[in-house]
């Protein structure tokens, strides 16, 4: 029986990763992503941790496509209107990413 909370599919990068870090010593990235529905919520949050954070933020731009697999969670968007109800935010951690459709317009620094 496969877990439920486990997804495997292709996004497309809406905008530039976002690097920051856990206790000055763990990196993590997020970037805001779209999934490929007809469904009105495609809207979800990619988190890597460690050196897979590290390449996402050097490689993974806006308008690319890449296939990720990782666990899902849903989270609350706290609200200070208490007449509104709360907001949820899908996050995806993701465990493995792999590059599908990048932009030609690279420019890579080497090292």
């Amino acid at each position: 029986m496969a877990n439920v909370n486990y997804f495997s599919g292709i996004v497309k990068v809406l905008e530039n990763p976002k690097q920051t870090f856990l206790n000055s010593k763990v990196p993590v990235t997020r970037i805001r992503v779209e999934l490929p529905q007809r469904r009105k919520n495609r809207l979800v949050y990619l988190i890597f941790w460690g050196n897979l954070a590290k390449d996402a933020k050097n490689i993974y731009k806006m308008n690319d496509y890449i296939l990720v697999e990782g666990y899902v969670s849903i989270r609350n968007k706290n609200n200070t209107n208490i007449n509104t109800k709360s907001l949820k935010k899908l996050t995806i951690t993701v465990l493995k990413v792999y590059p599908f459709l990048l932009q030609e317009n690279r420019l890579y620094s080497k090292k």
